[in-house]
């Protein structure tokens, strides 16, 4: 075996133990990256590991995911990059899909068997206002992003749609970007130079996707332009995504109930991997009519259209990232951007509240996940897993 063949099967070895080991967030994914990427293999200079991590939190998608795709770009071009998706996502893939079987088996043959869960469902609230909290820290640096914040909750939560939000999305990068003179300037050494292959594969698929499921009718086509359209306009992590999902398959669709997609936010809050994995339960749920066959497809479905998007753009970035960050526009209409989708994760925090009984009970496991998240070095697991447990200690001795 040669000596490169050798590099890239270490490559995807660490992605396999990143895949199965990385909990606890986008900060400690960072940390184990580094230490394993960096220090370890040497696969990218730590420059190069902070620059690519910029560049995919500036692009819709899943930043992680396209993070692990670009560092495989880098050490060995496209095929092993796309190895390394398939291999990071795989693990948390099934464990949703297994999850929403699970689910779905419980709740047609135990009645009340979701009340294992009955404490992670306001748990996992407390899980979006902490990322809400923080995510509105780290983007909103402005009181023109702050207003921003404000008129995206507002419209969010009154007119919660998912043809909405990219509206919103583009609304809040063209109000941001006319402010360019702010940015400092950078010189540019050469022309920027474009190659569209990559653009036009993502919007490509994007117009054959609708247009075949608008034409066919056929559930599994239409879930993929659903899953694919999301995740083509995901600013800001897994925690966005949340108000998209919901409004979409719960709201709109009503594929899944509101009890339904909290366990399993729940759940996918408690488990290695990328946090977009919660579309693989939603997309496992969405076809339960068509059997076991539908739940893994409904998976699958979900996760390459979720996860492709992120993927075809920053190949395609990443060919001229160097010249096209010089550009003062484009840096500063991710102001806007980010602040409309922090907007729109404030909704989802009362959104998901409101199909909730508004009890004590309820209130007091909000308050206390958020609690241990923000004062506390409690790893998610472990908090979930404690609410499981309450959960059935109170199903058995109340019940």
């Amino acid at each position: 075996m040669s000596v490169k063949k050798v590099r890239y099967y270490l490559f995807l070895k660490d992605i396999l133990v990143l895949s199965l080991t990385a909990f606890g967030g986008p900060q400690a994914f960072l940390a184990m990256l580094l230490e394993r990427m960096v220090k370890k293999r040497n696969y990218v200079s730590e420059n190069e590991l902070w620059e690519l991590n910029a560049l995919c939190n500036m692009l819709p998608g899943p930043a992680s995911t396209q993070l692990i795709s670009a560092i495989g770009y880098r050490v060995g071009g496209p095929n092993l990059a796309y190895l390394a998706l398939i291999v990071w996502i795989l693990p948390a893939t099934l464990i949703m899909i297994g999850a929403a079987i699970l689910i779905d088996f419980l709740q047609e043959n135990t009645p009340g068997a979701l009340n294992f869960a009955k404490f992670i469902q306001p748990m996992a609230i407390g899980f979006i206002i902490f990322a809400a909290q923080k995510t509105i820290g780290k983007m909103v640096q402005s009181t023109e992003a702050m207003v921003l914040v404000l008129i995206s909750t507002f419209v969010s939560f009154f007119y919660s749609s998912p043809y909405v939000f990219p509206v919103l999305l583009v609304i809040g990068g063209l109000s941001t970007s006319i402010k360019y003179e702010k940015q400092p300037k950078f010189e540019r050494d050469v022309p920027l130079k474009i190659q569209w292959s990559n653009f036009y594969l993502w919007g490509g698929v994007l117009v054959l996707a609708a247009g075949l499921g608008a034409v066919t009718q056929y559930q599994p086509v239409k879930l993929f332009e659903n899953f694919y359209r999301n995740g083509s306009m995901i600013f800001g992590g897994g925690q966005v995504l949340v108000p998209y999902l919901y409004t979409e398959f719960v709201d709109f669709k009503h594929y899944l109930t509101s009890e339904e997609f909290l366990t399993g936010y729940a759940i996918s809050q408690g488990i290695p991997g990328p946090t977009f994995s919660i579309s693989s339960y939603v997309g496992a749920l969405s076809m339960r009519e068509f059997g076991t066959a539908g739940f893994f497809m409904g998976g699958i479905i979900a996760a390459a259209g979720i996860f492709l998007p992120g993927i075809f753009l920053i190949f395609f970035v990443i060919r001229f990232w160097d010249e096209l960050k010089k550009y003062r526009p484009v840096r500063a209409a991710l102001e806007g951007i980010n602040a409309v989708s922090c907007g729109m994760l404030i909704a989802a925090a009362y959104l998901l509240f409101e199909p909730l009984e508004a009890n004590f009970l309820n209130i007091i496991f909000i308050l206390a996940t958020y609690s241990l998240l923000q004062f506390t070095k409690i790893s998610s697991p472990i908090i979930i897993a404690g609410g499981v447990i309450l959960g059935i200690l109170h199903n058995y001795f109340f019940l």
